[in-house]
Parts: C-alpha cells; structure tokens; sequence
C-alpha cells in the first residue's frame, strides 16, 4: 500500500478484499485459465490469488498483492472507459517490477520474435481485452510492458503520472495522450516499434 501511494502519489483510500484460494484447481475454475496466478475485480474491490503458487520461485504474496492492488487503485481513480487494458496492465508491470510473477511459464523470447516477425498486436487491439490463448495472452502482457517501459524511459516517470492523473480527470485517452506528449499516440507506437526492431536486431 505504502509502495504504490509513493509511487502515484493517490491515497489507496479503499479497504480491498483479498481472497486467497488455497487448491489450484479451484483457482482454475474460478479464473477461467491456468495462466495467471492472481486477478482482480475493480467493481467489488477485491483481488483474488492463487495461494498455492505463492511458494514457488518467482511468485511471492507480497509482490503479487502489489501488482493487483495497483489494478484496484488504477480503477477505483479512473473511469474504465479512459483505461486501456494494455495501459492498466503495463503500469501494474511497471510498479509491480515485473511480469514473470503475473503469468506461468513465461517465454522471455516471445515479444522479441513476434516483432521480427510482424506478429505482434497493434495497442490498440488491446484497449478493450487481452486474448484468451496462452502464447497470445503472453504477448499481449509482454507488450503492455515493454510500452509502458519505453514510455518511463523517453519521457521520464512523470509523463507516465501525468498520462495516469489525466485520465483521473476525466480526459479520454487520446486527449490525455495529446496533453502529456509532444506526439500523437500512433507516433508514439511507432517510435516504440522502432527501438524494439532495433533492439531485437542488435
């Protein structure tokens, strides 16, 4: 709670609920998958967690109450219209410090693969869900990572608060895009592509 108030600097003003299910099968059933180890619910304030997996390198409670307390915290300032899944995923990568403790099994190469193939997802196609599919939804998490990274790295920490405290105020994310950034956000993309296909080359 702490970490995440110095971070935005919002207060976490809401008592979350926390449910810990113990089998994970179970955790299966309620999540729908067996990728994740933890989800969030926005509307009831809740997170619930896989506590079987919480003993097992690289997934910790602590870590994994942090990066979906950030999801409750995102939601509970700014309307879900004015967020896009890849932006509310990324920043809760990006405060959490990382995506091996959200997803199973992640395959550190394949954000690297699809942008050499050209098989990766534009942004905008993950504003509204993330694909179901295990090697898809891996890609979409690494994506809103990676955006999110190169966005704090270019621009500073504070245009990342800034894009989040406008969205707070109500502005779309296309207004609060134009308010914080010298670019338009398909500009933006595509500088991100860039560094990447430069990146993975290299």
């Amino acid at each position: 709670k702490q970490s995440l108030e110095n971070i935005f600097h919002w207060s976490v003003d809401f008592q979350p609920t926390v449910v810990l299910i113990k089998e994970r099968q179970h955790f299966q059933k309620i999540a729908g998958t067996d990728i994740i180890v933890a989800f969030a619910v926005p509307q009831k304030n809740t997170m619930v967690i896989d506590y079987s997996r919480m003993h097992t390198s690289p997934f910790t409670l602590e870590t994994t109450l942090k990066h979906e307390l950030c999801h409750l915290l995102l939601h509970h300032h700014i309307d879900k219209v004015n967020l896009p899944k890849w932006l509310d995923e990324g920043v809760c990568q990006w405060a959490s410090d990382g995506i091996a403790e959200v997803i199973m099994d992640y395959n550190r190469s394949i954000l690297p693969q699809a942008i050499l193939s050209g098989r990766y997802y534009r942004m905008r196609a993950l504003a509204d869900r993330f694909p179901r599919d295990k090697k898809s939804l891996q890609l979409a998490y690494a994506q809103s990572k990676s955006f999110v990274d190169y966005v704090g790295r270019e621009f500073g920490k504070d245009s990342i608060l800034g894009l989040l405290n406008s969205l707070r105020h109500g502005l779309s994310f296309d207004a609060a895009i134009a308010e914080n950034f010298s670019v338009s956000f398909a500009e933006l993309e595509k500088r991100w592509l860039d560094h990447m296909r430069k990146k993975t080359t290299w």
